[in-house]
């Protein structure tokens, strides 16, 4: 099987196929040949120069590596090709089988605005929305109907790219023409819609399972409210600010829309709850694997990436909804090659210093050791801290002792800013929404260095 990816996925991505007694070959940039993912995997297909454009996003250059090498499958892992459905109908055209749903799955759930009505023709409450907005007067006639302030998102998009809270009239106009130039630069669509804005908001996402033979299974949900710039920076599982109706309902609302997509395979549905008003309402649907999903593993016992393949060969989901059980509670902390105190600009170069943590309450997926170079040319995620209590109070204190006990030397990282977060009162009584971090934390952070 070809891993269409980089970094910790494709090091997890890799173990998972070792854990099935499947053959791991791993597609490469040439800046990525020493990696860790290259290091395990049994084979290695350089695809192309270190930028993006031209190796891990050319359609063409993933396939041939598969076939070059004799892969029966590709994982498009998450992020670069992952959510589109060009990669999927090239695997099926050229015989190999695509671990992921189908392109027409792929496409509907990647344009937000047709997932929004496939959610409602599935009863999930969809929030008042509008549909594709042709310029800035429709954003005003929305705005009209449902006030301000309103967020403009990408319809093609997601990752915070695109996404734009609106706070009045006199603004909309410049930041509904940036918001569209950044969704077109990024995602190739400048196509807008509008949200109402919901101030007291939590960031809730359900992970499903779905398979050829007509089961669909939650794995319970992941509290991700803790962003910056509509970018998760914490997840937990399970999400313990929801009522117990609300935990139902909303595991509900996926397993609906994922039978309303003969879904196959592993799929993120996020949700925002609005805390004032005790409700909820569908956000997107996310057709591959999360970065987060560890914590649901942790909490359920139940290896995602392993039920992808296990899906992708024909086989049914290995465990009934019944059978899931979520025990414990586990907190995720993304570690970034990034300099908070700059602006959270990159910080590639050499880690001189590795020391992470241990500990049987702790995992760390990282592809990284002592001695790599963090290259410039892709996400600066360089570790997923993954710690986990019988309890949210216990995870925290796990979590913290893990954070002190996390070195990294050569580059700058995320680490103290997770030890704040994860040690500020607010974030221990669980009283966050998804503009906390910047309207609380981040603004008291210490000015740039000179």
């Amino acid at each position: 099987m070809l891993v269409a990816n980089r970094g910790e996925i494709a090091v997890r991505i890799v173990r998972a196929c070792r854990d099935e007694d499947i053959e791991a070959v791993v597609a490469v940039s040439d800046a990525d040949e020493q990696s860790l993912a290259a290091r395990l995997a049994h084979d290695v297909v350089n695809i192309g120069p270190p930028s993006p454009t031209q190796s891990y996003l050319r359609v063409e250059q993933v396939v041939a590596g598969a076939l070059l090498t004799g892969c029966d499958a590709v994982h498009p892992g998450y992020g670069f090709l992952a959510e589109r459905p060009e990669l999927a109908d090239a695997c099926v055209a050229h015989g190999l089988t695509f671990i992921g749903p189908r392109a027409t799955t792929i496409a509907d759930g990647g344009d937000k605005i047709a997932a929004r009505a496939l959610a409602r023709a599935a009863g999930v409450p969809t929030g008042a929305g509008s549909t594709t907005l042709a310029d800035a007067e429709a954003a005003l006639a929305f705005a009209d109907e449902a006030g301000f302030p309103l967020l403009l998102k990408a319809a093609a998009g997601g990752g915070g790219r695109g996404m734009v809270r609106i706070a009045n009239r006199a603004e909309l106009p410049d930041r509904f023409a940036t918001a569209s130039e950044e969704a077109l630069a990024a995602f190739g669509d400048g196509r807008l819609y509008a949200e109402r804005w919901v101030e007291a908001a939590r960031h809730v996402e359900v992970q499903i399972l779905g398979d050829t033979h007509g089961n669909v299974v939650h794995l319970g949900d992941r509290d991700c409210s803790v962003q910056r710039r509509f970018q998760k920076i914490v997840e937990e599982a399970p999400a313990t600010v929801l009522t117990d109706r609300l935990h139902h309902a909303i595991a509900t609302a996926a397993i609906s829309l994922g039978r309303e997509l003969d879904y196959t395979g592993a799929a993120t549905v996020e949700f925002l709850v609005d805390l004032d008003r005790g409700d909820f309402s569908f956000l997107e649907i996310n057709t591959r694997i999360q970065v987060e999903h560890p914590v649901t593993e942790v909490v359920t016992g139940i290896d995602i990436v392993r039920e992808q393949l296990r899906i992708a060969g024909g086989h049914p989901i290995s465990v009934a909804q019944d059978d899931v059980a979520v025990s414990g509670h586990a907190i995720e902390c993304r570690i970034n090659a990034e300099s908070p105190a700059d602006g959270f600009l990159p910080s590639p170069g050499v880690i001189t210093g590795w020391d992470p943590p241990t500990g049987e309450q702790v995992r760390l997926d990282t592809h990284v050791y002592c001695g790599y170079e963090v290259p410039p040319y892709y996400d600066s995620l360089i570790a997923k801290l993954i710690v986990s209590g019988t309890d949210r109070d216990l995870a925290i204190d796990n979590t913290l002792a893990a954070l002190g006990a996390f070195t990294v030397d050569g580059v700058d990282t995320t680490i103290d800013l997770h030890r704040t977060i994860i040690g500020h009162r607010d974030f221990r009584r669980n009283e966050i929404t998804t503009t906390w971090l910047e309207r609380t934390l981040l603004p008291h952070t210490p000015p740039p260095a000179p």
